[in-house]
């Protein structure tokens, strides 16, 4: 079987192997159990890799190299413009040779994809839409477009297509469905230090006005103000650090406060184990497998009101959806810390909940959709 996957996702290329971002690349090793050949068609930067990038895991992998289309300068625009046909070119060869057509969704390349598809009808297909599917939520016009597509029953056929969450009036198309990070044999009982010691706070994640990190920035202010034994650890990058960096000077956080840029998985995982709660104040999300990941370790989410979160969190049963007003998230915050028992027995819900999605079920559902 060839195996053919249409993304957004940059590559690079370090010796002989092919890398790209890790959690996308862990995931799809899996899928890759059960091919014979990998097609990638995906763009491929010459930058260095970082700390955050994986290695494929398949000794039969072609890469066909398009270039990035992006749409948010002058100059961008102008030559995504020219690039349109020789990607929608690159697509259609791919997936006319194709056994399985894989969409990575949404973005630019994804939407060029799911255009494509359409002329491929009888092929067997599946598309990841790793954004929000909420059909109420406001999003952009070409996530909605895609969203369009992949959801119409006559011009996407054969296709399965994975979403978070539930979601009403959805066609035959849509299969909802779930990410894990973490295996069985990861599976361990953990023991929160005392809240009177002290609480840990932890951020994983792109450093980007989407996923709001300077409002977590805030909260830990607010708390250390108030005299709460705090503090923040901070994984990512992004464009957001500067303002971060000068939020913390000006407030006097660097006791509290620590920027910790792009770690391994191994890295992030010993801070899980460590720390109380696990902060994503996003303004959008699909499956935040940063929340997901925290609960796995005893983490207490505080997590925004998007796409399947109140689904993970139980409606705040398993940790407290974020209102985004400083002063109401403080309270409910507080609320918890006053009490131990309370908090807790939230950690353990969590846990119970996240440690069901694990690796070994995620593989067994994915070698469902591959193999016919």
């Amino acid at each position: 079987m060839n195996f053919t996957i249409i993304t957004h996702v940059t590559h690079y290329k370090e010796n002989s192997h092919l890398l790209g971002y890790g959690p996308y690349v862990k995931e799809m090793n899996i899928w890759f159990k059960y091919v014979d050949n990998v097609t990638i068609v995906a763009p491929l930067s010459e930058e260095k890799t970082s700390k955050i990038d994986l290695a494929y895991q398949h000794s039969k992998i072609r890469f066909e190299k398009i270039p990035t289309l992006a749409f948010n300068t002058p100059l961008c625009i102008l030559k995504s413009t020219l690039n349109l046909s020789f990607v929608f070119w690159k697509t259609f060869k791919a997936m006319q040779n194709a056994d399985h057509i894989h969409l990575r969704c949404p973005g630019n390349v994804g939407l060029i994809g799911c255009f494509v598809q359409v002329l491929f009808p009888n092929k067997i297909k599946t598309a990841k839409y790793a954004g929000n599917w909420d059909p109420k939520s406001k999003q952009p016009w070409t996530y909605n477009l895609q969203k369009y597509i992949l959801n119409n029953t006559f011009l996407t056929r054969n296709m399965q297509v994975l979403v978070y969450g539930e979601w009403e009036n959805q066609s035959a198309n849509i299969k909802s469905f779930f990410t894990a990070t973490y295996s069985d044999y990861e599976k361990e009982a953990i023991k929160k230090s005392d809240l009177n010691l002290g609480i840990e706070f932890v951020f994983v994640g792109s450093l980007v006005t989407g996923k709001n990190p300077m409002y977590a920035l805030q909260l830990i202010n607010s708390l250390v103000i108030k005299g709460t034994k705090v503090i923040l650890n901070v994984f990512g990058e992004g464009p957001e650090r500067d303002n971060l960096e000068n939020y913390i000077q000006e407030n006097k956080l660097k006791d509290f406060v620590f920027l910790h840029g792009n770690q391994n998985q191994d890295v992030i995982k010993k801070a899980y184990r460590k720390s109380h709660f696990v902060i994503l104040p996003s303004k959008s999300e699909g499956w935040p497998k940063v929340i997901a990941e925290g609960m796995f370790y005893g983490c207490v989410p505080l997590a925004t009101n998007v796409s399947c979160v109140p689904f993970m969190l139980d409606n705040g049963k398993r940790g407290i959806l974020l209102e985004m007003n400083l002063e109401n998230d403080l309270i409910q915050i507080e609320n918890l810390l006053l009490d131990q028992t309370n908090y807790l027995n939230v950690g353990k819900l969590a846990t119970e909940w996240s440690q069901n999605y694990t690796t070994e079920v995620f593989e067994t559902e994915i070698e469902k959709l591959v193999i016919k």
